[in-house]
């Protein structure tokens, strides 16, 4: 049976990475403007300032746990659909996408609840009760933003979804279109109508909703693989494979929750017996700033991200077709992009931080403000480009079918190393602890990427049997 995605294993391996790659970066760049523009409104509001600041750095966490399991969900079904549909089985490919669909409405519902209902311990435990403003505006924020919750699980876990039905543009639209509105909508919010934190909060929801009903369209218009009513049925096999491949995706992010409360828990500890930060006045100061390198950061990793996970359909078709000798050209073009984008980054933040800074609002703050981000830039990222071959080799993996591999990696370079040198190195260096931790946990696992690279390529130089 003859696919119309054959042309995966055809069309020259460069072609197809702008086609799948260009449009993946910018639906996942959009979709992280969303928390980073609200950002930029609120550091500019005089009004809110680096309270506003510290309180958007709380939330930030609690939105990546709802994207680390619409992640898990859409890019496992991905890579299963892709896979599927290079050794022709059309029949499972669609079970994966109905069953997607229930699994991911189901989990945001649930997750929507217990944020809801544990919103006070669950801001505190992220830091927010740094100082009272910090922790009212948290509330404010956190609450409208887990309205949406729902909303945003299923955009953003449909839209991997999307791309392996083999329309990328399609995905990257249905996210601009959301956070388009998002932008227009903060200034008039936060500076027209003075809503503040709720304001920020209302303009992403309705993003999010926009986005959602352009994927539940497109579900149901899917050229490819669209679904039966009989394929939502759920069923325990399919889900359970397909929460298998998307399983590195969301251990990427929901660890990264782990390390970004150790370090916000670490920031208000060691912040607290700080000559400077010590003082009332100035304790919100590391956790916004690092909440701004951190943004920062999550430009890059989302170009990153979005480079490799567009390359998941091709990756999967390939690999069922066995065709491998393709698949190691895809990974040596995409190791080397990575490495390109990270040397960009690294030459941004160590050469202009106060320009990156001067975005986020810091002509309204004090020079302790401006002094601690120019040095947690130039420290925390100073590892990025190892960083972003790291976060390639995850992804690859994952796309070739190697779940184990790539959560191990995943697992170590977040868990072990995020939380664990986040917690250690301020026990002797304060402060500076908290910004070494990063660089030293990407410089280990990168060592730990360089072995897999080697034994990757290694199984990949053969046109014989197939990969496992």
């Amino acid at each position: 049976m003859v696919q119309s995605n054959q042309f995966l294993e055809t069309e020259q391996i460069g072609k197809l990475m702008k086609k799948y790659a260009i449009p993946c970066i910018i639906s996942l760049l959009v979709g992280a403007l969303y928390n980073i523009v609200d950002q930029i409104f609120i550091a500019n509001a005089s009004y809110l300032g680096s309270y506003g600041n510290a309180a958007n750095t709380v939330v930030f966490p609690l939105t990546v746990v709802a994207l680390a399991i619409a992640v898990m969900v859409g890019d496992g079904s991905c890579a299963f659909v892709s896979i599927c549909l290079g050794k022709g089985e059309m029949a499972h490919a669609k079970k994966s996408v109905g069953n997607a669909v229930v699994m991911i409405i189901a989990g945001s519902l649930l997750l929507t609840v217990v944020y809801l209902f544990f919103q006070t311990q669950i801001i505190a435990m992220f830091g927010g009760t740094v100082n009272e403003e910090t922790f009212y505006y948290s509330r404010e924020y956190f609450f409208y933003i887990s309205l949406g919750i729902p909303l945003y699980m299923f955009g953003q876990s449909m839209n991997p979804v999307i791309r392996a039905d083999g329309n990328p543009q399609f995905a990257m639209a249905s996210t601009l279109i959301g956070a388009v509105a998002n932008i227009l909508l903060d200034p008039v919010f936060i500076f027209v109508c003075k809503w503040g934190m709720k304001g920020a909060a209302i303009a992403t929801v309705i993003g999010q909703i926009i986005t959602a009903i352009l994927a539940i369209w497109y579900i149901l218009h899917m050229k490819t693989i669209r679904p039966l009513p009989n394929d939502f049925k759920i069923d325990g096999k399919i889900c359970g494979q397909t929460l298998i491949l998307g399983i590195t995706s969301f251990l990427s992010q929901i660890s990264l929750v782990a390390a970004m409360a150790a370090i916000n828990n670490m920031l208000r500890k060691y912040g607290a017996i700080d000559e400077t930060f010590g003082q009332a006045q100035y304790a919100q100061i590391p956790m916004a700033v690092v909440g701004i390198v951190m943004k920062f950061f999550q430009i890059v990793i989302s170009i990153v991200v979005g480079m490799a996970a567009g390359c998941i359909p091709i990756v999967g078709y390939n690999i069922g077709a066995n065709h491998k000798l393709r698949v190691k050209e895809l990974f040596t073009k995409l190791l080397f992009a990575e490495a390109l984008v990270g040397a960009a980054a690294f030459v941004l933040v160590e050469i202009f931080p106060k320009q990156l800074i001067s975005i986020f609002g810091a002509a309204n703050e004090s020079n302790y403000y401006t002094e601690f981000a120019i040095k947690a830039f130039r420290i925390y990222l100073c590892m990025i480009i190892m960083a972003c071959v790291n976060k390639a080799c995850f992804i690859f993996l994952q796309a070739m079918g190697k779940a184990v591999a790539s959560t191990v990696l995943s697992m170590i370079r977040e868990v072990v190393f995020g939380v664990g040198f986040a917690v250690l190195l301020p026990i002797f260096w304060g402060l500076n602890g908290v910004l070494f931790s990063m660089p030293l946990s990407d410089i280990l696992t990168f060592i730990a990427a360089v072995i897999l690279i080697y034994h990757t390529y290694k199984e990949l130089n053969t046109k014989g049997a197939k990969i496992k």
